[in-house]
């Protein structure tokens, strides 16, 4: 499935700003499920200095340097993603959950020794309380993959979708404790419920393809980024789970890039000289082809 994503962030300031220092995570990762067929990136006002390099997870960062007094800061991403990720997995068909802990502890083989590296908390991700909620879920012998979509479901009907209540920084044991959030959230708890058992579980930012209502335009602008978690089987590779909509992530999400929480892979990270209050505006349209 084709599709063409438009991603705008603007921001205003109070005062003009007389330098800025950016790091951007906004080019769509390419892997074996998703083709990046083309990208372009447009920043306002023009940088002295733009430069683009792999991190450490493998995604694409782009470095950014504005001299130009601004009082508005905006940036447009483009591209075209080919995504192929609609397969069929029987899920207890996968190892039991203990066997896949004592792989990564062991880590002989070089997929086993990546998956480690999301073992373990992160800046982001703490696993207090996370073993709690998780512990009845981690029957004798359950399939791992079929423990990671009861994990989903779990999430899915035992915590409410509520914007507004959490930011970017609010930790895990205060969402296990509230059962409110968002998608980022959401995400996060599965994978602390994962990682408090030595289970590799990494953290996916991107897109989603959404339908509007039956009999109403499509709004311009009314996507929105999404989160998700993936988790490392062996013979299965990474699989994703969407906590926020009770499922297998397939053809309709759109990975921008992965790391152990959102602190890797937030869109736009950095610091400014001047600027005051300042004012974000965000909108996203994900069109198929």
């Amino acid at each position: 499935m084709e599709y063409e994503i438009s991603h705008r962030t603007r921001y205003s300031y109070e005062h003009p700003v007389s330098t800025s220092y950016q790091l951007l995570h906004l080019t769509p990762r390419q892997f074996n499920k998703q083709r990046v067929v083309s990208t372009q990136l447009t920043v306002e006002p023009s940088p002295i200095s733009l430069l683009q390099r792999i991190d450490y997870f493998g995604n694409t960062v782009t470095d950014l340097v504005i001299r130009d007094s601004h009082d508005v800061f905006a940036i447009t991403s483009q591209a075209r993603i080919d995504v192929r990720a609609d397969e069929e997995i029987l899920l207890d068909l996968s190892p039991p959950w203990e066997q896949v802990t004592e792989m990564v502890r062991l880590a002989t083989k070089a997929d086993a020794w990546d998956a480690g590296r999301f073992c373990y908390p992160s800046p982001q991700i703490s696993l207090q309380q996370a073993r709690e909620y998780a512990g009845p879920l981690l029957t004798s012998g359950k399939p791992f993959l079929r423990l990671a979509m009861e994990l989903t479901e779990s999430i899915y009907n035992e915590f409410d979708y509520r914007g507004g209540v959490t930011d970017a920084y609010t930790p895990v044991p205060d969402v296990l404790q509230a059962r409110t959030g968002v998608c980022q959230d959401f995400a996060h708890v599965g994978i602390a419920c994962l990682r408090a058992f030595g289970l590799p579980a990494r953290y996916v930012s991107g897109y989603l393809l959404t339908q509007s209502a039956n009999g109403q335009p499509r709004l311009t602008g009314a996507d929105a980024s999404h989160a998700w978690f993936s988790v490392w089987c062996p013979e299965f590779g990474w699989v994703d789970f969407d906590p926020t909509n009770n499922m297998r992530a397939q053809n309709e999400h759109i990975t921008l890039g992965w790391g152990r929480d959102f602190s890797d892979v937030s869109p736009t990270r950095g610091f400014i000289h001047g600027g005051g209050k300042q004012t974000l505006e965000v909108a996203v349209d994900v069109l198929p082809v």
